[in-house]
């Protein structure tokens, strides 16, 4: 039980060295991965779409 004060003491520390990033970083950051899904999702979608065609346009 007397390690639990400690540990709270050492997150605090480590959190004070985190390099958070600014407002403007955050954004686009998160755009980046928007951006980043959604042609991942279109990408997935076409080659989908284009096996789909083969499979039952020549196999079945």
């Amino acid at each position: 039980m007397a390690n639990i004060p400690q540990f709270f003491r050492e997150v605090r520390v480590e959190m004070s060295k985190v390099v958070w990033p600014t407002s403007r970083q955050l954004v686009i950051y998160t755009l980046v991965v928007i951006v980043l899904s959604v042609l991942l999702a279109v990408f997935l979608g076409a080659l989908d779409l284009g096996f789909q065609t083969i499979l039952t346009k020549y196999i079945l």
